[in-house]
């Protein structure tokens, strides 16, 4: 699992197990006392490090929670379960799973409402969570393309568009589905939208 914190400064070396235990305690503290109280003192003590290692860090709250919620999106893979239909299903069900566990969700929505007021933590979430998972449709993609059940895009920048619009459309389902309606993403609606997200695959090749 790659890192989600920022470069190391100059000096001495970043401690992998330090950073490990900070990103858990945001999350532990994200479930325990919300986003309003959550502090990186609180953090810190949780962690068992000092404050100061925090701030060395991560230069506030929001790119530490951002970081604390993107460790775990970092936890979804493309299954390979023989089908482009089948794929796409075990990824849904992840990432729904993902979703449906309190730190995922008080953390994703709290920063998202932050970021409607903070362009930076907007880059942030966009580089830290969503380009980072657009991996999953391009390998999902290609696999099928190797299948031949989708032909090839010869035009990378169609491509592109292409992935990013496929994401956008799964990201917002499920977000949807879980978070603002608060209905449950189970195997029986993941059958229904993948369904429906490939008829319009089909139709778009």
């Amino acid at each position: 699992m790659q890192s989600r914190t920022p470069a190391a400064r100059a000096g001495r070396p970043r401690s992998a197990a330090a950073d490990a235990a900070i990103l858990a305690a945001t999350r532990a503290a994200l479930v325990e006392l919300g986003w309003s109280r959550l502090t990186l003192g609180d953090v810190a003590t949780r962690a068992g490090v000092a404050k100061t290692t925090l701030y060395r860090r991560w230069a506030g709250k929001n790119e530490l929670v951002v970081d604390a919620v993107a460790e775990l999106f970092d936890e979804l893979h493309l299954p390979d379960r023989g089908s482009l239909a089948a794929d796409i299903e075990g990824v849904v069900l992840q990432f729904a799973g993902i979703l449906a566990r309190p730190e995922a969700r008080s953390g994703l929505m709290a920063v998202v409402a932050e970021s409607t007021r903070d362009e930076a933590l907007r880059e942030r979430i966009r580089t830290s969570i969503v380009d980072r998972q657009k991996r999953l449709v391009l390998e999902g993609r290609a696999r099928a393309q190797d299948r031949g059940e989708l032909p090839p895009e010869p035009d990378p920048e169609e491509a592109a568009r292409a992935a990013g619009l496929i994401f956008d459309i799964v990201a917002g389902a499920v977000v949807h589905r879980t978070l603002v309606s608060a209905e449950p993403a189970d195997e029986e609606w993941v059958r229904g939208f993948t369904r429906v997200l490939l008829t319009g695959l089909a139709a778009s090749g």
